[in-house]
């Protein structure tokens, strides 16, 4: 099998969840990632509470043929109420999703652990994974101790999800994800950036959020990355940036991202 890949919430994120996916289809994607829970400061994502928009998403899903490869994003802080993502679980498995984005804020790793193995048995009911993902700012900041909580609940749908820009902040290596049990790999996020970086959190933040770039047009070694990884991974390509957005329209940006990928991709031979 090949590579598959999925278009992320924060690349198109300026237009509606139903033209996101016909985008998707239209630049050559399979798949393709929402955000159904605020992040930071967002305000409640309307395909939560709008009837006729979750209707018209289910649609393009169907008529598309595009799959649904994430949700996110599920905050596991102290005061962590597993019955406050009822609704959220509920919304994805009507949608078809697959894999659910997980942050783990809670400071007292045991009971983050706990917590995080319970959603992983709430989320299996609903036909979905895990994915804990490290990043630098969170109380997950590194490749290794998201290792560690994911084997510690030991349930099957857990997975670590690995954005490149983390694995590169984080300083991880290829032969570390390598050494990973490729079961736990559900999906895994590509953007670029440059090799140099500011690492006060609010600068790491700032570039994660608001200035990636294409995979391919900056410092981090993808091909590095992509090489120790499944030939049949899911890639998701996640490059939310100021200027890309305006420069170009969200197709544009959709196709130019893929179409970046598979530079990387043409790089190893693949």
């Amino acid at each position: 099998m090949s590579y598959q890949f999925s278009l992320a919430y924060l690349t198109v994120m300026d237009v509606s969840p139903p033209e996101a996916v016909r985008i998707a289809a239209e630049a050559g994607y399979s798949h393709i990632g929402f955000r159904l829970l605020p992040a930071s400061t967002e305000g409640p994502f309307p395909i939560m509470s709008d009837a006729a928009l979750f209707k018209e998403t289910q649609q393009a899903l169907l008529s598309t043929g595009i799959q649904l490869a994430d949700i996110e994003i599920v905050r596991i802080n102290e005061p962590f109420d597993l019955r406050s993502t009822d609704a959220f679980l509920d919304k994805g498995q009507q949608l078809g999703a697959q894999n659910i984005l997980v942050a783990g804020d809670d400071p007292d790793e045991s009971r983050l652990t706990d917590n995080f193995g319970r959603f992983c048995e709430h989320a299996a009911s609903f036909g979905m994974t895990a994915d804990l993902e490290f990043m630098p700012w969170t109380q997950v900041p590194n490749l290794e101790k998201a290792h560690r909580i994911v084997q510690a609940v030991n349930q099957p749908n857990a997975g670590i999800l690995i954005d490149a820009l983390h694995y590169h902040r984080a300083g991880v290596q290829p032969e570390a994800v390598a050494a990973i049990n490729p079961a736990y790999l559900h999906y895994v996020q590509f953007c670029d950036a440059p090799a140099e970086f500011d690492p006060d959190f609010s600068e790491m933040i700032r570039i994660a959020r608001d200035a990636r770039m294409n995979p391919g047009d900056g410092g981090i070694d993808l091909a590095g990355l992509l090489a120790v990884l499944p030939r049949d991974m899911l890639l998701s390509i996640e490059v939310p940036s100021k200027a890309l957005h305006q420069t170009f329209s969200a197709n544009e940006r959709a196709a130019r991202a893929l179409a970046g990928m598979q530079k990387v991709i043409a790089s190893l031979g693949a």
